[in-house]
């Protein structure tokens, strides 16, 4: 028993010994083990904030890349759209109107019966007297320059018109695919809502050929005969003075009415009586079917006559018109031997601008002409600014 109690008592003073110690542990180290735990219940604080941000960031990033794909597959489905449209233009639309406005001037200024005159002239010295021979020539030379002045201004604007045209239908679709999103409407439903308006737009490209190439003629004409009025066949022509000759011919022609009037050889005035003139050209009568989705068209040519009017535009067909001058005038130097020092009579002269007439007219995917115009800078920072300005969708 008093082994027991021994043991007991040892026992005791050794549990006494040890709170002692461990109080004096606490006393000591209390500072450190406080901070130590508050590092630690705020490290697990802080991790279960962090994991609650971190689910809500994951989230957030799937509903934007949810609605970042909604925005690429926009974004790619506007773009093939566009392409499509731009594919359009430039392998049916402008072929097909280069190919019908080259036919209309060949035939409305055809010079062969002038040309045949003057050759039966030259062989039979009575047929004709000097009066009527030097008559037959001033026509000519009028005729000869309306002609490639003519063919020269219509296929410039023509070009530039088209992708105009493509560019505001661009334009117009994304105003549609921005209204069309609020509304749930798919592209295939914008395209379908579409689809005769942008047809009917397009078309509008034969107009030129069609409807406004008779005035064209008419005040090109004129302008030629105001400009050539004191040149004579026999004063001989330098290609510097030729190139001037043909800018003030362009010049005057553009100048001949009210600023811009040119425009209405490009753009229908009445959308209706254009459409009413499509139905019946079209089917030999008055076809209602076809009279659908005026306010578009009206729509998109109002826009077209305001791009056409615009200072910048008018800058742009400037500048490519005097580039396309620049091109024939070199071809003509090259053809005829003459230089920016050597002259040419005018009568040698004719024969070779006649003919240049053609090739300006020529299929544009080989159209070197048309190439150059496209590869205007001046052209180019042009239809970049009118696609990326976007007006506000109402």
């Amino acid at each position: 028993m008093s082994n027991f109690t021994g043991l007991l008592k040892n026992s005791l003073q050794s549990s006494s010994y040890a709170m002692l110690s461990l109080r004096g542990f606490w006393s000591r180290q209390r500072r450190k083990i406080l901070i130590s735990l508050g590092v630690l219940g705020s490290g697990y604080l802080v991790y279960k904030l962090y994991e609650s941000h971190s689910r809500r960031l994951s989230e957030l990033e799937r509903q934007h890349d949810g609605a970042r794909g909604v925005d690429e597959l926009i974004k790619n489905q506007l773009q093939a759209h566009f392409e499509n449209i731009q594919r359009i233009s430039n392998t049916t639309t402008l072929p097909y109107a280069m190919h019908y406005l080259r036919s209309r001037i060949s035939e409305d200024l055809d010079l062969s019966h002038l040309t045949e005159k003057l050759m039966q002239g030259k062989g039979q010295s009575s047929a004709f007297s000097s009066k009527e021979k030097l008559e037959l020539w001033d026509r000519l030379k009028i005729l000869s320059f309306t002609r490639t002045a003519a063919s020269l201004w219509s296929m410039t604007v023509l070009c530039l018109y088209v992708r105009v045209q493509v560019n505001i239908l661009g334009r117009q679709l994304y105003l549609e695919i921005a209204r069309g999103s609020e509304n749930s409407i798919s592209l295939d439903e914008i395209e379908l809502f579409n689809r005769h308006g942008q047809q009917y737009f397009l078309a509008t490209a034969d107009y030129l050929a069609t409807y406004g190439i008779n005035s064209l003629i008419m005040n090109m004409q004129n302008a030629a005969m105001e400009v050539l009025k004191d040149k004579q066949l026999k004063e001989p022509l330098s290609m510097l003075q030729l190139r001037e000759t043909m800018i003030q011919i362009l010049e005057m022609f553009m100048n001949t009415s009210e600023s811009n009037y040119w425009i209405h050889y490009l753009v229908p005035d009445n959308v209706n009586d254009y459409k009413q003139q499509m139905a019946m050209s079209a089917n030999g009568f008055d076809d209602s079917s076809i009279l659908m989705d005026a306010t578009k068209l009206e729509q998109l040519l109002f826009e077209t006559h305001a791009v056409l009017s615009s200072p910048d535009f008018g800058n742009v067909l400037e500048i490519s018109l005097k580039k396309v001058v620049d091109i024939l005038i070199e071809d003509t130097g090259i053809h005829v031997g003459g230089t920016n020092s050597i002259g040419i009579p005018m009568a040698k002269l004719l024969p070779q601008i006649t003919r240049l007439s053609l090739p300006l007219l020529d299929e544009p995917s080989s159209n070197k002409f048309v190439q150059a115009i496209r590869s205007l800078s001046e052209v180019e920072l042009f239809y970049t600014l009118l696609y990326a300005n976007m007006p506000t969708a109402s």
